[in-house]
């Protein structure tokens, strides 16, 4: 039988490209395509839902998934330490299920695996994320989750401290730049010093189909999840 799909935040790029993979795919089928003009309430009935809309929209539906018993992927940016924490608190006494995933492409959370580690041995350490201009939130979510996983790792030892006039803003301790192109699709480096040392760790995508073997990943996934989990490192390690 297949996995009835509801997509919330359907016209969107991630949404346009979510709806081609459930049609391609046989152990998959669309129950819903919603957009802004529908009701959530037509998700009901669905096996899972997936939400790509924009972070005041994506509460609602978190929410909405929690407060019905639901099984739900959040694609949605934007999603902080604090408000990850307040699902977490919702969650208590449901049976709910909500994956929060800031971005589906593997070499991404590999790359953020790696500079977490890496973090444990350099006090230097700036996040630089460079976006389309068309992207609303900044931070990126991915950028946030790449400065959550580094504090963790460094037990919440923030970065040493940003010299000269110009200091970027912190997120869970770590200085985040965020940069706006044209012609940019998504790009991340962070930059790890000590003295007469450096290492960085960049990785770049051209292009959001690169998202399309994460997005079927977490459907698959997430049919198996209990409780929240965030990222997609926590949804690999789900055997």
């Amino acid at each position: 039988m297949s996995t009835k799909v509801s997509l919330i935040g359907a016209s969107g790029r991630m949404g346009q490209l979510t709806l081609g993979l459930i049609d391609s795919d046989p152990n998959l089928s669309l129950h819903s395509a919603l957009g802004s003009a529908n009701s959530l309430n037509e998700a009901l009935g669905a096996d899972l839902l997936i939400d790509f809309t924009n972070p005041d929209v994506s509460e609602r539906v978190v929410n909405f998934a929690i407060e019905n018993n639901l099984r739900l992927i959040v694609g949605t940016s934007g999603w902080t330490k604090e408000k990850i924490e307040g699902v977490k608190t919702k969650l208590e006494g449901s049976s709910a299920v909500v994956a929060i995933v800031p971005n589906f492409s593997i070499g991404s959370v590999l790359a953020t695996k790696f500079v977490a580690e890496a973090s444990k041995y350099f006090d230097g350490i700036e996040i630089i994320e460079t976006h389309n201009v068309t992207k609303i939130d900044a931070p990126s979510g991915t950028a946030l989750y790449t400065s959550q996983a580094i504090a963790e790792a460094r037990n919440g030892t923030p970065a040493k401290p940003q010299q000269g006039a110009v200091k970027d803003p912190l997120f869970n301790g770590i200085p985040i730049k965020s940069v706006r192109l044209e012609d940019k699709h998504a790009e991340q480096e962070v930059s790890l010093t000590a003295d007469n040392e450096f290492l960085y760790v960049r990785h770049e995508v051209t292009s959001h189909e690169v998202y399309a073997k994460g997005i079927l990943l977490s459907i698959n996934k997430a049919m198996k999840l209990s409780g929240l989990r965030v990222g997609m490192l926590a949804l690999l390690e789900v055997d």
